[in-house]
């Protein structure tokens, strides 16, 4: 479920962003949480912790459901 994750970063650190998203489509979901998780520690954002489960939610379901159709399609 997690193949394809360093080559995603990998893609959005050369500026490839479609190419990273269709590598492994949770990718930005992912980084908006682990964004909002680091910048919640140093300032106070109202709703963090609605957003953080939101996002959290959002990104296992992208994982699950890319990972499903993955499968179905090879």
């Amino acid at each position: 479920m997690g193949c394809g994750i360093q080559r995603s970063i990998a893609l959005i650190l050369r500026g490839e962003f479609v190419e990273a998203f269709f590598m492994y489509p949770a990718i930005y979901p992912l980084v908006l949480l682990f964004s909002l998780l680091i910048l919640k520690q140093f300032i106070s954002i109202k709703y963090a912790n609605k957003s953080i489960i939101i996002l959290a939610i959002l990104t296992v379901a992208t994982i699950i459901v890319s990972y499903i159709i993955k499968m179905t399609t090879n």
